[in-house]
């Protein structure tokens, strides 16, 4: 649909930018829902083999990003999906025009990509470096084949290798993303995973156990025993092999799950971690501004087809409440690595760890989950470990 045959904005297609009172978040996130194929651990809002599906989904996100009023100048701009490098040249083109009118990045920001190994030509290199591109996160996953092929990806970790060394002609950054503890691995395999890694001297990686998913082909398939999920302990050792490894190679491990070499932390995500608001656009896409939280439709269709129709692609909303927005801001805090500043956590939320926690904190520091040290209250390993048992009794109080 041309641009000038766009419907008019409806009364509900309301605007989704800040009110003139509060400033305006410094961080976007851009869905990009296209994959060639879904995998079979993947829960994410994608639409697979639906190419023919890209010119009506960058006129929705046109109609979308229309609804923020002006543009919004930001430190952090994030495409993920999905596989934003899915697209060809020429929509990837119009993608960047479209959200960059929406978002213009200040002049040191962080421009982040998705890009799936397979996907990255020296002619799409090109174009993200024309781009602006700042910073790559490839979806490695993994460099054995075998892996490769149970967790259904359609690259090898030769593919992996020509695309690091091709995003390094261009990008600030490049970052590995890992998965670990999948069906029938050893900790010797993992260990080879993490010195193949390494080999590659990446600026940042993410290592995340794999999960089984209700809904996915994966949770299926292991509650019919046909994959073998890895015990508790294995994953232990597995996560604990990652920090030992990856710090030994350079790598500071910042976030539970995160690691990079000295001024590449990924920016946009430490943004969250912080509590901090942000916008966002695209099918399933959610965003916190002015201390509201919304989520666009999960379905790509449905989600272009209301805003042909001048609706509002907002499915859900809530305002967090003081006490509730605390809890969350302390459990992404708790996060990184560093953890939380007791002092400026009180200034910023209102609210002291001790009072957000109650006897829960009283039960961490007995069972050494969490230490004060300096003013500051963060995870020891053991809590890393633990964290999402921990996430769940904090948010469920």
């Amino acid at each position: 649909m041309p641009q000038d045959e766009m419907p008019q904005l409806t009364a509900g297609m309301e605007s989704t930018a800040p009110p003139s009172s509060q400033l305006a978040p410094r961080a976007a996130y851009i869905h990009v829902p296209f994959c060639a194929h879904r995998c079979g651990y993947c829960n994410f809002t994608v639409v697979a083999n639906r190419q023919d599906l890209i010119p009506a989904y960058l006129d929705a996100l046109a109609t979308e990003l229309a609804c923020i009023s002006g543009s919004h100048e930001v430190d952090t701009l994030f495409f993920g999906g999905g596989t934003p490098s899915q697209l060809a040249l020429k929509p990837m083109e119009q993608l960047f025009s479209i959200v960059r009118e929406a978002f213009p990045l200040a002049s040191d920001g962080e421009l982040s990509v998705e890009v799936n190994p397979v996907d990255l030509t020296p002619e799409k290199a090109k174009l993200l470096a024309t781009a602006g591109v700042t910073r790559i996160s490839l979806g490695a996953q993994s460099f054995n084949a075998g892996v490769l092929r149970t967790l259904e990806r359609d690259h090898t970790g030769d593919d992996i290798r020509r695309a690091v060394n091709l995003a390094r002609t261009f990008a600030r950054s490049v970052s590995l993303d890992l998965i670990f503890a999948t069906p029938d691995q050893t900790i010797g395999a993992w260990e080879r995973e993490l010195a193949a890694v390494l080999e590659l001297e990446p600026d940042h990686v993410s290592t995340y156990g794999l999960t089984y998913e209700r809904g996915t082909s994966f949770w299926s398939r292991l509650n019919k025993s046909e994959l073998n999920e890895i015990n508790e302990e294995t994953q232990r050792q597995m996560y604990l092999l990652a920090i030992e490894r990856l710090a030994a190679g350079g790598l500071e491990h910042y976030e539970i799950s995160n690691f990079a070499r000295s001024g590449h932390r990924c920016r946009h995500n430490e943004g969250y971690w912080s509590g901090d608001e942000y916008f966002a656009a695209g099918p399933g896409a959610a965003r916190h501004i002015a201390g509201e939280r919304s989520t666009n439709h999960r379905s790509t269709l449905t989600w272009i087809k209301r805003l042909r129709a001048g609706q509002s692609p907002i499915t859900e909303r809530e305002t967090l409440l003081a006490h509730d927005k605390a809890r969350e801001t302390l459990v992404l805090g708790l996060r990184r690595i560093e953890g939380i500043d007791q002092r400026e956590f009180q200034r910023k939320t209102g609210f002291t760890a001790s009072e957000l926690l109650g006897n829960s904190l009283n039960q961490w520091l007995r069972l050494r989950l969490v230490v004060f040290d300096g003013g500051r209250i963060r995870l020891t390993r053991n809590g890393m470990l633990l964290s999402d048992q921990m996430w769940s009794e904090v948010l469920r109080i």
